[in-house]
């Protein structure tokens, strides 16, 4: 039996990756964390989101130590949560959480040991994403390989949307005939609202301008996303 275990944060990629996994796999299991992050919502909407899909289970995981130790406006009320404009400056924004996918994927591949699965899943992206460095491929891969050597198995991190921009994000969920769910179903937003979000947020700009590149050019995007994913 072929078993998956999906990072999950019930947000447009981490979905996006569930549905996938869901068809590639037999059995497929989410981890979600708890770090005490601003908007706890997002728990309350992977958990309803894992179970309307279907996994096997869902775990969700106390990390809340990881709040003690990283300082960003995703884990402090007192940090404002930059809009689009400001997350264009340069540097690292303050959305990004120290040591968050070293500390998810390590724990991820522990419960992967438990539950004898080969793979642990994560959208994580360097082609669409807000310069963080953890989600650059570089990174998964050697920490895939630190983690493999320290748990001595080869668990792969896998990560399906690495080279994809959100339109063909967008595209791959319409691919699987789930684009209106992950619409309205996932949770996004910095600022913490379901669907479409605020708006205003980095994260629903670039989710939006996704969107948008998609339905004005849905043959082309589908098109370039299959030739990288390898879908017929």
């Amino acid at each position: 039996m072929k078993r998956a275990v999906v990072v999950f944060s019930g947000g447009q990629d981490s979905t996006t990756c569930l549905i996938q996994a869901l068809r590639q796999y037999d059995e497929v299991h989410c981890v979600t964390f708890d770090y005490g992050q601003r908007h706890r919502a997002e728990i309350d909407v992977a958990c309803h989101i894992s179970k309307e899909l279907g996994a096997a289970a869902h775990k969700v995981l106390d990390v809340t130590l990881l709040n003690e130790l990283a300082i960003s406006s995703l884990t402090r009320d007192n940090i404002p949560v930059p809009d689009f404009s400001e997350s264009e400056k340069s540097g690292l924004p303050s959305t990004f959480v120290p040591g968050r996918n070293i500390l998810f994927l390590t724990l991820a591949a522990i419960y992967a040991y438990q539950v004898e699965a080969e793979a642990v899943i994560t959208g994580v992206c360097e082609t669409d994403f807000s310069g963080y460095p953890d989600c650059r491929d570089e990174f998964v891969k050697a920490l895939n390989k630190a983690v493999s050597l320290g748990i001595a198995r080869d668990i792969r991190f896998e990560t399906p949307l690495m080279w994809l921009n959100k339109a063909e994000t967008w595209a791959l969920a319409e691919y699987y005939q789930k684009l209106d769910f992950v619409r309205n179903q996932t949770l996004t937003c910095y600022n913490g609202i379901q669907g479409d979000g605020c708006s205003e947020c980095a994260a629903c700009h670039l989710r939006a301008k996704g969107l948008n590149h998609y339905l004005s050019n849905a043959q082309t995007v589908m098109l370039e996303m299959k030739s990288k994913t390898h879908l017929s």
